[in-house]
C-alpha cells in the first residue's frame, strides 16, 4: 500500500486531535475508537474496521483480511474525495433511495433491511458508505472519460465474428407490444386465479388485432392495457423473445400469474432490425466493462498516489 510518510510527532498529534475530536462529537462509548488510518485529514478507526469487516463478511461469507478492508476504506475515501472535485455529491436523499432500492431487490423494506444489518451487528450507515462510495464513482469514471469508455462498431463486429458465424447471421427484431393485466387482488384464493386465467385464455381467442385488444381491455373492469412499447431483441430475456417469436402479429401471449395479476401481452408488430443481435450487445457489454475496469483501477491508482495516507 503507498503511504506518504509523516514525521512521526505530527503523526501522533494528528491522531490525537482526531480522536479527540470523535469523543467531543458525541459517539458513544462503545464506538469510540483509536484511528487507524489517515486519509487526507479524514480517520479510520477500528471501529470502521470492524464494521466493515462484518458487512463484508456478510456479503462473501468469507473472514476478510484486515489490510484489505483497510485498503478498501481507503479507496473509498479518496474516491469520495475526487468526486467531490468534480462536483459529484450525491446527497442523503440520493443515498437512501439507492438503500430503499437495494432493499427491494432483496423483496424487503428499508426498515427490515435495517433490522436484518443490526441483528448481525452492522450499522446501516456501513452499507450507506459503500453505497455512496460506489455511487460517486461510477458516476465520475463514466464522466470523465466517456469518450475512451465507448466500444467502437468494428471492435464488436469482428469480435463477434471471431465467435462464430452464428454471431452474425443472428436476427435481430424490433417489437412493438402492449401489456395486458386482468387484475387480481392480493391474496385472492386460488380458484380466483384459475378463473382469471381460464378469462384470459378465451379472450385471447377473440383478438386478432391490437385493435380489438384496445376495443377489448379498455372497457373491461378489472383489467388494464397500457401503451405500446417498443424493444429490441437484445432488449428482451431469451425466454420472451422466443415467445415473442411464436406468436402470431396482432395476438396475445400465453396468460402468465404475477403479482398483479393475469398478465398478457399484444404483439403488435414485429420487424428486422440492424441494431444489435442478443449476441452482438452481449459482447459490447463485456467489452465496455473491460475499458472500464481497467480505467477505474488506473484512475484510482493515480489518485491514491496523491493521497496523503498515513497508518499506524
Amino acid at each position: 500500500m503507498t503511504m506518504t510518510t509523516f514525521p512521526h510527532r505530527l503523526w501522533t498529534l494528528l491522531l490525537g486531535c482526531t480522536t479527540a475530536l470523535i469523543l467531543i462529537g458525541g459517539a458513544s462509548p462503545s464506538h469510540a475508537q483509536a484511528v487507524a488510518c489517515m486519509v487526507t485529514g479524514e480517520p479510520i478507526t477500528d471501529y470502521d474496521i470492524e464494521q466493515r469487516s462484518k458487512l463484508d463478511f456478510i456479503s462473501t461469507h468469507k473472514q476478510p483480511v484486515r489490510q484489505d478492508v483497510i485498503n478498501e476504506l481507503i479507496d473509498e475515501k479518496v474516491k469520495i474525495r475526487e468526486a467531490k472535485k468534480f462536483g459529484v455529491d450525491p446527497s442523503s436523499s440520493d443515498i437512501e433511495q439507492s438503500y430503499a432500492a437495494m432493499s427491494a431487490r432483496m423483496r424487503i423494506t428499508p426498515d427490515q433491511l435495517t433490522k436484518s444489518l443490526e441483528s448481525q451487528g452492522i450499522r446501516s450507515d456501513t452499507l450507506k458508505s459503500r453505497i455512496k462510495a460506489d455511487m460517486v464513482w461510477g458516476s465520475l469514471v463514466r464522466g470523465r472519460y466517456k469518450e475512451s469508455l465507448q466500444v467502437g462498431e468494428k471492435d464488436v463486429d469482428e469480435k463477434a465474428k471471431s465467435e462464430g458465424d452464428d454471431a452474425q447471421r443472428a436476427e435481430a427484431f424490433e417489437y412493438k407490444m402492449q401489456p395486458i393485466v386482468l387484475i387480481v387482488p392480493r391474496g385472492s384464493a386460488a380458484a380466483a386465479i384459475e378463473t382469471r386465467q381460464k378469462e384470459a385464455e378465451a379472450l385471447r381467442a377473440r383478438v386478432q388485432t391490437c385493435a380489438d385488444a384496445n376495443a377489448l381491455f379498455k372497457s373491461m373492469q378489472n383489467a388494464a392495457i397500457r401503451e405500446t412499447v417498443t424493444k429490441t431483441s437484445a432488449d428482451i430475456p431469451p425466454v420472451l423473445r422466443e415467445l415473442l417469436d411464436k406468436t402470431p402479429i396482432g395476438h396475445l401471449t400465453p396468460p402468465e400469474v404475477t403479482k398483479q395479476g393475469v398478465e398478457m401481452v399484444a404483439l403488435c408488430a414485429r420487424n428486422p432490425t440492424k441494431i444489435d443481435t442478443p449476441k452482438k450487445k452481449e459482447i459490447r457489454d463485456k467489452m465496455f466493462v473491460q475499458k472500464y475496469e481497467a480505467k477505474s483501477k488506473s484512475y484510482l491508482q493515480d489518485i491514491r498516489k496523491a493521497a496523503m495516507i498515513e497508518c499506524r
